[in-house]
């Protein structure tokens, strides 16, 4: 008599398992670490603490959901343009706050260029994510709106990277032992700062989550950032990070005026209306 096997369920991979926002929040962000810089340097500028903040480009707002955990009076206005990651932040990072902090912030499903609010003391513009606008004209009507949605001495905070191995088609891998994150250039046009960035995550089992985030970018310079903040009327300072005894970052950012030439770096631009 033959005998017959049944055929085995195969176990998912990791990579099938995975939930790409929550490696990026692990992988890529360090709210604490960014909320920490800001609220220090608002204070150091201004005297006062910051209260009101718009997170533009806000993603899953893990960013703003730690500003209303830090004081009782913090605000957070929520702005980006797809429903399903703000969908995924509510059910995710909103769904952790307390029902007092819930009050305090809220997210839009709106352009960040068409986005009109009370006036606030922050607007922030992290991970890069504002690169999405590739020419001047563009560039600076974000910043004019930026300056628009901040009080009369608000500060716009962004972050910015280069260094001579930006304008490369490379990969950087990042151990995290469950997982490894690379960060992928894979492509880079000289002629317009065109780039293109993809962002994969490869497991233990050897699975992979190839193209979890595409960012189609123009490569922005901080003197041309500079000089587009000054025309939206920003006064802008850039927060270069210090080394530490083994020469890598040591997470500290103070202004200034001389940087290093460096393969890759990181920056902070304080623009102050």
């Amino acid at each position: 008599m033959a005998t017959t096997t049944k055929n085995k369920k195969k176990k998912p991979t990791q990579a099938c398992r995975a939930d790409k926002h929550k490696l990026y929040e692990y992988s890529v962000q360090n709210v604490k670490g960014e909320i920490d810089f800001i609220d220090h340097t608002f204070r150091s500028l201004r005297k006062r603490n910051a209260k009101t903040l718009r997170e533009d480009f806000c993603g899953t707002a893990n960013t703003s959901c730690e500003w209303v955990r830090r004081r009782n009076g913090n605000h957070a206005i929520c702005v980006d343009h797809d429903q399903a990651v703000l969908d995924w932040g509510r059910n995710n990072n909103l769904s952790r706050l307390t029902r007092a902090q819930k009050k305090r912030i809220l997210l839009l499903n709106e352009d960040v260029m068409q986005i009109r609010n009370d006036p606030v003391d922050l607007v922030l513009a992290m991970n890069f994510s504002y690169w999405v606008f590739k020419d001047r004209s563009t560039m600076i009507k974000y910043f004019r709106n930026a300056y628009k949605g901040l009080k009369k001495d608000g500060v716009f905070f962004l972050d910015a990277f280069g260094g001579f191995e930006a304008f490369r088609e490379m990969e950087e891998r990042r151990d995290y032992g469950k997982f490894i994150y690379v960060w992928d250039q894979v492509s880079y046009n000289p002629i317009d700062g065109h780039g293109l960035f993809k962002i994969h995550y490869k497991f233990k089992d050897g699975s992979k989550l190839k193209d979890a985030f595409i960012y189609d970018w123009r490569v922005w310079t901080l003197p041309e950032l500079i000089e587009m903040l000054a025309e939206a009327g920003f006064k802008s300072t850039i927060y270069w990070e210090g080394t530490g005894k083994d020469k890598e970052g040591n997470g500290v950012f103070t202004p200034a005026t001389q940087g290093e030439a460096d393969a890759g770096w990181v920056v902070y631009i304080v623009a102050e209306k």
